[in-house]
């Protein structure tokens, strides 16, 4: 089915103020807004774009808006303007008020439950204009329709004044303009918007919707991003003012990102794949229509050894995939293994390739639009629409048996990567049934570097991950013996972004680790068996002290993802100073820190400064003091956004892949970020 048929068909009934459908009111919001937006942390701040962008990007999927525009003001209010068809401003006879009061200040109203507004919708709980406004210091909105412009404003959920016309326009100009500033007594955190995740998700949107241009602006004035180019014509600016007594602001740079994909996840594919090495080059592009599903799915294989398949329903991210992603893989596993037998490239002998084995290597987006999307589990994050899984089976097999078909090079070559899998994944398994076999005859055999901690509970206990035997000797002195107990591994463990899962076993650190967790991996996992509540990696603040922590990242992101989605990896912080004066010591963690600590004691000659550069540097007394006592250290926990996983993949992909360039790029363009990392 075509993007023009799928417009054509998008919308059923007439787009009116009687589509806008009430369903209950506005009261609980500002009470408990972690229960409408996640949380109300820099997460949920920037969620309350996304409600905004998500009604704009409605329009785009019903074929009705092309273009959306999203600015940072200074002040940190946002502006959405897209070019749609424009709220309905007429009056809403079940309200006796006009539609778009109805959408900003009644909580469930919208054209997304059953009113007849749109086929297929982004927003998933449809709360988004009228949770934005409630938890808004203050919100404006602008619709252009009929020729005439209309505006309202509310505060912090309050009508200000009734829907009135300001203005005229063209006929053919149409859309809706929404600017709002996040209410700071609900966001006490931040109220600060940070470009860079706005960037990765509206990118993310981009791919999902073929065709539709997103533009984001920041117009914050900042020193920092004042042009190089124009500093000459600001110290001319400076010099006239000074002339004539004025103080003129410093011409600045703005900030501007655009995202426009024509061939949609095509691309998103390509962009995914950007720092892998693809085994062939076309990338395959399969959509169809089946059951009132509209299906597209794009994947090409790389030479990497992990799966990376990222599912979508009406343009939401669904993390813990569901009925669509089944049909997918029940798809490829079938597809590839009826070729395999029909090309002679399986012996009768030989058993299927399983699903994993075709899988690796993959990179792949499955997208579905549906008109009622059901959803299981806590979380909401998985379809659980049955015919979401037969379309898609459907779409891909009957697409894929002809592509194979059509491309006889590419087919044998995704086979016999998938054959070589299988031989690996089979002496995978043969080195961990060995190693259960032990288990069982000898009793848990735990590492035999493993310092344990006495206590059995496992919400008491902690294990710190620490590198090298010194600072683990140190560490092993200072540690409460009763919950901490100290792993120390000897030099970089492998990197596992290249590596098979056969080598991966026989790893011998990172086989400590998987024995010390006692959760298995991959497959194997089970958190209820974790050993440790918090996994605390403990490296030097150096450039080799943060490869080793990447690196261990890197193994627990492919291998026990769930570890850090539950909360339970953490990066130990230890200090980078230590200041004594008058027989007194003071520990700095910046030199922010350093530099606040002397202008209270003074920067007298006697001050003694020791800049530490390796954990090993510390005796057990200062570890313990600076970075192990839990009264006192500081951890950073290791979040896991499931909003952006495909960014978070492609993050280790770059830093830990084989292709230098893309990881060039990447440390150029993050360099700013980072202080105090000695070389």
């Amino acid at each position: 089915m075509s993007e023009e048929s799928m417009n054509n068909t998008s919308v059923d009934h007439e787009y009116g103020a009687d589509q806008i459908q009430i369903l209950e009111g506005l009261e609980a919001v500002r009470k408990r807004p972690g229960m409408y937006i996640g949380s109300t942390s820099s997460r949920g701040l920037h969620h309350l774009v996304y409600e905004i962008v998500d009604n704009a990007v409605d329009e785009a999927l019903a074929g009705f808006c092309d273009t959306i525009d999203v600015t940072i003001n200074e002040g940190n209010s946002i502006t959405v303007i897209d070019n749609g068809r424009g709220i309905p401003v007429g009056i809403n006879h079940k309200a006796g008020i006009p539609a778009v009061e109805v959408v900003f200040t009644i909580l469930h109203a919208g054209g997304k439950f059953g009113g007849g507004g749109y086929k297929v919708s982004g927003g998933l709980h449809g709360v988004g204009a009228s949770v934005v406004n409630a938890l808004s210091d203050w919100l404006e909105v602008e619709i252009k329709q009929g020729g005439r412009i209309y505006k309202q404003r509310y505060e912090r959920g309050h009508v200000c004044y009734p829907l009135k016309e300001i203005g005229t326009c063209p006929m053919e100009e149409t859309g809706t303009k929404v600017t709002f500033l996040p209410d700071a007594t609900i966001f006490t955190e931040t109220t600060v918007y940070e470009f860079d995740i706005l960037k990765r998700r509206l990118r993310e949107m981009a791919f999902l919707t073929k065709g539709l241009r997103i533009i984001l602006r920041d117009d914050r004035v900042e020193e920092a991003e004042i042009n190089h180019e124009n500093e000459q014509i600001n110290e001319l600016l400076e010099r006239a003012a000074e002339d004539a007594g004025e103080v003129v602001a410093p011409v600045k740079k703005q900030k501007k990102a655009e995202f426009y994909y024509e061939g949609g996840i095509k691309e998103f594919v390509a962009y995914l794949n950007k720092s892998k090495t693809p085994i062939y080059e076309n990338i395959m592009y399969f959509e169809g229509e089946k059951n009132n599903v509209y299906v597209e799915v794009s994947f090409q294989h790389n030479d990497s050894f992990n799966e990376s398949v990222f599912s979508f329903v009406n343009n939401i991210n669904t993390p813990e995939g569901g009925t669509h992603l089944q049909g997918f893989r029940n798809a490829l596993t079938k597809t590839f293994n009826d070729y395999a037998r029909s090309a002679k490239l399986l012996k009768d002998s030989e058993p299927n390739l399983s699903g994993e084995d075709i899988r690796e290597g993959l990179t792949a987006i499955v997208s579905v639009k549906i008109e009622d999307p059901q959803f299981e589990g806590q979380t909401k994050q998985k379809l659980g629409n049955s015919e979401a899984r037969g379309a898609v089976d459907s779409i891909v097999s009957e697409q894929l048996t002809y592509f194979l078909e059509q491309n006889p090079m590419i087919a044998k070559s995704i086979c016999e990567k998938s054959i070589l899998a299988q031989r690996a994944r089979e002496a995978a398994r043969k080195a961990r049934d060995l190693t259960r076999r032990k288990t069982a005859l000898e009793g848990l055999s735990l590492p035999g570097k493993l310092a344990d901690c006495s206590d059995k509970n496992p919400e008491n206990c902690e294990i710190y991950i620490v590198e090298g035997d010194s600072a683990g000797g140190s560490a092993k002195t200072a540690r409460s013996r009763a919950t901490q107990a100290i792993l120390p591994l000897r030099g970089k463990i492998l990197n596992v972004e290249k590596a098979r899962l056969d080598k991966i076993y026989a790893n011998a650190e990172i086989k400590a680790m998987i024995t010390a967790f006692g959760t298995g991996i991959h497959e194997d996992f089970d958190i209820s068996k974790l050993r440790y509540n918090k996994i605390i990696l403990m490296t030097d603040a150096d450039v080799d002290g943060a490869h080793i922590s990447t690196l261990l990242l890197t193994f627990i992101y492919r291998f026990m993802p769930d570890l850090i989605k539950e909360g339970h990896v953490f990066l130990a912080k230890p200090p980078l100073y230590k200041l004594e004066k008058n027989k007194k010591i003071w520990y700095a963690y910046s030199d922010e820190e350093l530099d606040k600590i002397l202008q209270e004691v003074g920067r007298d000659q006697n001050n003694k400064i020791q800049r530490y550069k390796g954990l090993g540097e510390m005796d057990a007394e200062q570890l313990w003091e600076t970075t192990m006592d839990p009264e006192r250290r500081i951890l950073l926990r290791v979040n896991y956004d499931e909003e952006m996983e495909s960014e978070l993949d492609l993050t280790f992909t770059t830093l830990m892949g084989d292709k230098v360039e893309p990881r060039r790029d990447f440390i150029e363009e993050n360099a700013k970020f980072v202080k105090n990392l000695d070389i």
